[in-house]
């Protein structure tokens, strides 16, 4: 060990011994075993390295935390489920780790405002379950359900596979506590479905990554439960045919999800474990899930499937008969970002209007036909609002930094055309430390100076989660 490096440790024990003072009951973890798993997302491109990770387990002790990061100069970065994929939650320049895992509890159900509050570690399943039991839903779902957090999802405004009915996680956030970086509690909205004193702070923090504060309560909207609902996969063999029967359903549908894929998705899913649902190949895929209590509405079903068919828009389609098979269709699509996982894919999720989207596909698609020739390219996502996953799988030959290289090469790409079609860079996974770089083409110069200005106030320091959005 180096001069330096003695000097370095004896500071953080240093600075790690006044929070050990100030919170004695504070689980602190320091092995360099959970400094890595807490100090990273599944971005997995920045080597961890946390002060250390602290574990609080009420509002209070994180009021104490930041009070203690302020005084000593030392960054904060919330952690969740760490299921983010824009590096949000990567800690790699001695922050320390504030992990929410404790503190996952629902708090209370009003059954007349008929809302939910619960701490920011709980999984979204946890929330699911807990409205369920109370004859509820809270509607905003994704694959990532059982690991991530209500803490993550506020932090991305998270969206999802029921958008199109529903909204993102913006529009079920009836209120926010939110600690911010001097220690002092916010109770942003108190749950009121009017509220126009003033600016609603509350949907400023939503969708922040945790540079404004961190949350630690969220009060949550719940509805009542969709009708019974069908799920239907057509089969699909030109581009330009997706809007076309997205547009076809939704015009005698009521719709829940509209979701596509791609052959090679469809191949990536099937060899970790889905059922193959036709015996031929198409290029293209849709997912869609739709109201069937009455007769007329599942007639209605059939009667576009036989539309897009007879205008030669789909070449086969299936409509579930159960649970079980409606949950086989779905894995085929939510089983994909599993399957690509040992493949250490790099991800652009993107997003354009609706209306937007069959010239974007069309230029997307020569771009990434003649940017990655040599790569195997994915493609899903929730095109019926507008959002696309891009996935490029990395060749096993191929170091892990190049092929970064090369894959940022063409996001730059990327980012321009979405810039041409008023897209955005970042749908619903955040900028975190990935996409910081093209945030200009989505976002104005006055509008980024404009973002700058309100973190200061929020966070004079720059101690909230830094180097995330911007630097």
């Amino acid at each position: 060990m180096t001069e330096t490096s003695e000097r370095i440790d004896a500071a953080s024990a240093k600075v790690l011994n006044a929070l050990r003072l100030a919170l004695p009951s504070l689980r602190l973890l320091t092995d360099p075993a959970d400094l890595e798993h807490y100090g990273r997302d599944w971005t997995r491109r920045w080597a961890p390295a946390p002060l250390a990770i602290a574990l609080p387990a009420s509002i209070e002790e994180v009021q104490a935390i930041a009070r203690w990061a302020s005084a000593h100069g030392i960054a904060l970065v919330p952690s969740g489920g760490r299921t983010g994929l824009s590096g949000g939650a990567v800690a790699a320049r001695g922050e320390l780790v504030v992990s929410f895992e404790r503190m996952n509890r629902v708090l209370d159900f009003n059954a007349v405002d008929r809302t939910l509050t619960v701490q920011p570690g709980i999984a979204l399943e946890a929330v699911h379950k807990a409205a369920a039991e109370h004859g509820l839903i809270y509607p905003v779902d994704f694959a990532a359900r059982g690991s991530c957090s209500i803490g993550g999802n506020i932090a991305t405004n998270a969206g999802g596979i029921r958008v199109i009915r529903y909204g993102n996680t913006r529009e079920w956030i009836a209120g926010l506590k939110l600690v911010t970086a001097s220690g002092d509690l916010l109770d942003l909205n108190r749950g009121l479905i009017k509220n126009s004193s003033g600016y609603d702070l509350r949907q400023l923090a939503i969708g922040a990554e945790g540079t404004l504060g961190l949350v630690v309560e969220a009060t949550l909207r719940l509805t009542d439960p969709p009708p019974p609902s069908q799920v239907m996969l057509f089969a699909v063999s030109e581009m330009a045919a997706l809007m076309r029967v997205f547009a076809a359903c939704r015009s005698r549908l009521n719709l829940s999800a509209f979701e596509f894929f791609t052959d090679r998705a469809l191949h990536h899913v099937l060899a970790h474990g889905a059922q193959k649902p036709f015996d031929d190949v198409s290029k293209y895929y849709i997912v869609t899930e739709f109201d069937a209590a009455t007769e007329a509405q599942q007639q209605a079903a059939i009667d576009v499937f036989e539309q897009c068919l007879n205008e030669g828009l789909v070449n086969d389609g299936v409509l579930s008969q159960s649970e079980a098979q409606a949950a086989a269709l779905w894995r085929l699509r939510e089983g994909i970002t599993e399957s690509l996982a040992a493949h250490q894919p790099y991800k652009n999720d993107v997003s354009v209007r609706i209306s937007a989207v069959p010239a974007f596909l069309e230029d997307m698609s020569a771009l990434l036909a003649r940017e990655y020739p040599q790569f195997d390219v994915v493609w899903f996502g929730h095109i019926g609002d507008g959002n696309l996953h891009i996935n490029v799988l990395k060749p096993a030959e191929l170091a892990a930094a190049e092929f970064v290289v090369q894959c940022e090469r063409v996001t730059k790409l990327l980012s321009a055309a979405l810039a041409r079609h008023a897209g955005s860079i970042s749908a619903e996974h955040g900028i975190g430390l990935v996409k910081k770089a093209y945030l200009a083409d989505t976002r104005s110069t006055e509008e980024i100076a404009l973002m700058r200005g309100v973190r200061r106030v929020f966070d004079p320091q720059g101690l909230m989660n830094p180097g995330k959005l911007f630097d």
